[in-house]
């Protein structure tokens, strides 16, 4: 009887090829750039900055984008045919349950949230003076640049898509999904996974920074850029608050000046503004008396 411990030489053969497939299936053999797994890694993270970084880097530059406007603003700030719809809701919700504590608070936020409608208002307009004045401005482009959601966020980006002007949204990889608005130009809706990356690029190209009311994410971005100011690291630029009866609630300025916390010159580092053509006309000026015009004369 044959040996059954012999293999047949077409079968080794098989075996040997297989062997080689299964190699070269694994992980191991992947190009390092190709390997998600291993650019996913704790290891690669210093990678994964750079290339978080430099993606934005090019698009920005492949655009010819040298100055942004950054508007940042609450994100349930809606238009105001939306806010009053909202409204209504909530009294038809409270109308059915009128002791219902919950349904209660819901009516009074929707109505204060239909009240800020306006600032939508305000921040699409701001977008469109800003997309208007965009080719006009020295060195290169002046475009919006938002945080690429919705609210505030949105109504700047819409804006400038009103006049037929791009626009920049700033994503970031969220647990539960952040979704860019649609006003966005495509090309320059980008995302970020690092805050680091994302906050970095929202101030290398600003020439000024608005701040519409808005909750945690919204002050976190305003404070940074504040101490930033202060302690000199970012060269001065115009900080505009809109809205100063939402801000002089949200901090007290003059308190912190009489506490010594921050010093007398500190109340210097941003301005208060009420309408879109305000905040624009101090950006405008605020470059001219710097020296470093923003836009070519007659351009604003």
């Amino acid at each position: 009887m044959p040996d059954e411990s012999v293999q047949h030489p077409h079968s080794a053969a098989a075996d040997r090829r297989a062997a080689v497939r299964d190699i070269m299936a694994h992980s191991s053999y992947l190009e390092a750039d190709h390997d998600i797994g291993f650019l996913a890694s704790e290891s690669t993270r210093g990678v994964r900055l750079q290339l978080d970084y430099l993606k934005a880097e090019q698009l920005l530059k492949a655009h010819g984008i040298a100055h942004t406007i950054v508007v940042f603003g609450g994100t349930h700030i809606r238009e105001e045919r939306e806010a009053a719809r909202a409204v209504v809701d909530a009294e038809a919700a409270l109308a059915h349950h009128p002791d219902d504590l919950s349904r209660q608070r819901a009516l009074s936020i929707a109505r204060r949230l239909h009240e800020k409608s306006r600032f939508y208002t305000i921040a699409r307009e701001l977008g469109r003076l800003v997309g208007a004045a965009g080719d006009k401005a020295v060195g290169g482009r002046v475009v919006v640049m938002t945080g690429g959601g919705s609210g505030i966020m949105e109504a700047a980006n819409r804006g400038a898509h009103d006049v037929g002007q791009i626009s920049i949204g700033l994503n970031i990889s969220l647990p539960h999904e952040q979704r860019p608005n649609p006003y966005i130009t495509p090309e320059l809706c980008l995302r970020f996974h690092y805050f680091a990356m994302r906050k970095l690029h929202f101030l290398l190209r600003a020439r000024a920074l608005v701040v519409f009311p808005g909750g945690y994410g919204t002050l976190d971005e305003l404070f940074e850029v504040l101490v930033l100011v202060q302690t000199h690291k970012l060269a001065r630029l115009p900080v505009i608050l809109v809205g100063r009866s939402f801000w002089d609630r949200v901090f007290d300025v003059e308190f912190m000046v009489e506490e010594g916390v921050i010093a007398p010159e500190d109340r210097d580092l941003f301005q208060f503004a009420e309408t879109a053509d305000d905040i624009w006309r101090m950006i405008v000026d605020w470059h001219e008396c710097a020296g470093n015009p923003l836009c070519h004369q007659g351009a604003d």
